[in-house]
């Protein structure tokens, strides 16, 4: 009877419907992926009325990552382009909202324009400070020197700009040191603090005018102290390096976080706040007259082993709110999640905001009386709010996916973000308020082509551990496939470790899931022991089998997936990138089913890796000791010390710079597959660190090959 056979023609019309829409998608493409834009800084200005956006996004002609700067102004709705030069980072309202300042490595020197900027032009790139007018105009530097400036931020009057750089060195002193030392590089003993200056803006666009009206005196600048930035004044000394300067609501303080001056982590005391009073400033008229003895010195408001981070004001301007990286606030060293703490600073005492949640903070932001915080649960990073330390955080949004990058006002009720999922890039969003998150409006959309491919979906996943231990994931299923059964799978492992993968979108050389998966690949992204988002226990029992305990995790969640059906147990890969790299040189060694390995940047041993590692520290807590304290547990979470159980093609890439994860490492790895007659491949990108943020093909390379090896080795047909 035809009303029986109305469902079965519905339900086809439907599907085929879905069909063609899904077909009319293009492909989510190497070149596309690679093209996705990436959003560092979002600054809502006081008013609340425009948003200062910095943007990353690869330029393939020159071969860098290009960094600008954009403004939105909401009575327009209009996104405008403010800088061009793809070289601008970290920009900061004036209080008065008259001024963007930013930090940026042009060539042209402060106060110089025309033929007298060219001069400059054979000079080092070195990041100095730029104004521009949010109302238009060309920007210009206001710092010079050979110095990067490490730090800077507005006095609460719009009056200054506080900013810190190593401690210039007059010519003699340049001069006399190269006469003795030649090209010898004395390693740690010649590091040198940093030295806090003052710059009052009325000067400096003074030097400006004069410089474009071509009335600068050249003997402006002095010739025995070429680094100084005409008009300063040097308000403290430090011995370590300036990571960060906040200054207090009510103008007084300065908080300082400190950072050793290598940048590596070996000293827990290296990484502190500090809060200098600004009251008391040293009002020398160059830096050679402030005596080491001058009596404005920072205050050491911490005495911990935690790598604190992200310093902000609360508006009492006597707390100051912070996060922690690694290590503990409140004893001896130990690996926690991202908590939001706040420090009295007339007394040091700290005290964490909600004890009993169970994720870790992301990101933070004052709101009048309020803290907005986006936080970690599982695979979902929502946006909370809250207002005393003993209150619970409470949820705003309900929009799955994930929320970052949060900016607000003290004095205005918008609140910008970041907000992505698995189907949706980011985008950065603006909303009237923090209790209408939800009613949102994107106000950008660089990443519309992206949007517009035929994205994967994907879904948490959950499986028991051989502990009973409810171990979590995120599977993404190729495109059309949602859903579907014996599919081949690569395992992605992420860093970290203290990381977790998600309901998120990113489109990079590390997370490239979307990627595989539009290649015919499940992906499966394992939360293993030592990821955050399932509380502190969760996270620490990575300690001290740092990576036999989370190899457990992954491969029992490879053996649920085979059993319900979802992977095919003929077609299984493995990769990840640091951390993660090192998870694939254990797995591998481990297990003989992976067909196919991409590993990056992953220690193979754990002795050499601690010498050299730049957060050695952190690698002595994970296996329970230095090298000669625990040299058994060195031996046995080695992946190099069973390397020939290996019989899995691998694929190895590194950067040549790498400090994090020595690229010996890699060589080390490459040699024993060598010396075994594994199939191996291994890329080493020049000049690029851990983060191989140098040069944007490195990354894409990277990519591209490792796809490839997939393909050859594991067994998925090319599309």
């Amino acid at each position: 009877m035809p009303i029986r056979k109305l469902p079965f023609l519905l339900a086809v019309g439907i599907a085929c419907a879905t069909t063609l829409f899904a077909q009319s998608k293009p492909k989510l493409t190497l070149d596309d992926f690679f093209n996705s834009v990436s959003y560092p800084s979002v600054e809502l200005s006081p008013d609340g009325n425009s948003v200062v956006i910095e943007t990353e996004r690869a330029d393939w002609d020159q071969q860098i990552f290009r960094k600008d700067l954009w403004l939105y102004r909401t009575e327009s709705s209009l996104l405008v382009q403010l800088t061009q030069s793809g070289r601008d980072s970290d920009p900061k309202w004036s209080p008065n909202g008259k001024w963007i300042a930013f930090l940026s490595e042009r060539k042209s020197g402060a106060g110089k324009s025309g033929d007298d900027a060219d001069s400059d032009s054979k000079d080092e790139e070195t990041s100095q400070i730029y104004l521009i007018s949010p109302s238009g105009g060309e920007a210009f530097a206001i710092t010079e020197g050979a110095e990067d400036v490490h730090a800077f931020d507005w006095s609460a009057d719009s009056r200054k700009i506080y900013f810190a750089t190593k401690q210039p060195w007059n010519k003699t002193q340049k001069d006399d040191y190269k006469n003795e030392w030649k090209d010898v590089v004395e390693y740690r003993t010649a590091e040198r603090g940093d030295a806090i200056f003052a710059l009052d803006l009325d000067a400096a666009l003074a030097r400006h005018s004069a410089a474009a009206a071509k009335i600068v005196k050249k003997e402006g600048k002095s010739e025995e102290n070429p680094d100084l930035t005409p008009g300063t004044r040097a308000i403290a000394n430090f011995n370590l390096r300036v990571d960060t300067l906040v200054t207090s609501p009510d103008g007084t303080k300065l908080a300082i976080l400190s950072n050793a001056i290598n940048q590596r982590q070996e000293k827990y005391e290296d990484v502190e706040l500090y809060v200098l009073d600004v009251k008391k400033e040293y009002l020398s008229d160059t830096y050679d007259n402030v005596p080491p003895n001058a009596t404005i010195r920072p205050r050491r408001i911490t005495k911990n082993e935690a790598v604190e981070t992200h310093p902000h004001w609360a508006s009492d301007s006597r707390h100051l709110f912070f996060s922690v990286e690694v290590g503990d606030v409140s004893g001896p060293y130990r690996d926690l999640q991202p908590h939001l703490y706040w420090v009295d600073t007339n007394n040091g005492s700290i005290e964490q905001w909600d004890k009993s949640f169970a994720g870790p903070i992301e990101h933070f932001s004052t709101a009048g009386d309020k803290i907005l915080t986006s936080a970690r649960v599982g695979t979902e990073v929502a946006m909370y709010d809250t207002a005393k330390p003993a209150d619970k955080l409470h949820r705003l949004t309900s929009w799955p996916g994930t929320y970052a990058k949060i900016s607000a006002s003290e004095s205005a009720q918008k609140v910008a973000f970041i907000y992505s999922s698995l189907t949706k890039p980011e985008e950065i969003y603006l909303a009237d308020s923090a209790d209408r998150l939800d009613l949102a409006r994107p106000i950008t959309s660089f990443n519309s082509k992206l949007a517009g491919a035929d994205l994967p979906q994907g879904k948490s996943y959950r499986w028991k551990a051989d502990d009973g231990t409810t171990v979590e994931g995120m599977l993404i299923y190729p495109p059309g496939k949602f859903e579907a059964k014996h599919l081949p799978m690569f395992t992605l492992i992420h860093g970290g470790p203290a990381d977790a993968d998600g309901n998120h979108f990113e489109a990079d050389w590390y997370q490239w899931a979307a990627l595989a998966a539009a290649n015919g690949w499940l992906v499966f992204e394992p939360n293993y022991r030592g990821s955050t988002g399932y509380g502190d226990t969760f996270l620490q029992q990575i300690v001290p089998v740092i990576v036999s305990r989370p190899g457990k995790d992954i491969l029992e969640g490879v053996d649920a997936l085979v059993k319900d059906g979802i992977a095919d147990p003929d077609h299984l890969s493995v990769g990840g990138y640091s951390y993660g790299g090192y998870m694939t040189n254990w797995l591998i060694t481990q297990n003989t089913r992976f067909k196919a390995a991409v590993t990056g940047a992953g220690a193979v041993e754990h002795i050499g890796n601690w010498g050299n590692d730049d957060t050695t520290y952190d690698d002595a807590y994970f296996l329970g000791g230095r090298p000669w304290e625990a040299q058994q547990r060195y031996h046995d979470e080695a992946a190099i010390f069973q390397i020939d159980k290996v019989k899995t093609p691998t694929h190895m890439v590194a950067g040549a710079d790498d400090i994090r994860v020595a690229v010996l490492e890699d060589y080390l790895l490459e040699h024993a597959l060598y010396s075994l007659g594994i199939p191996n491949k291994l890329l080493i990108f020049p000049g690029e660190g851990h983060s191989l943020s140098k040069n944007p093909w490195h990354g894409k390379i990277k990519v591209r090959e490792e796809l490839k090896w997939l393909e050859k080795y594991g067994g998925v047909p090319a599309n």
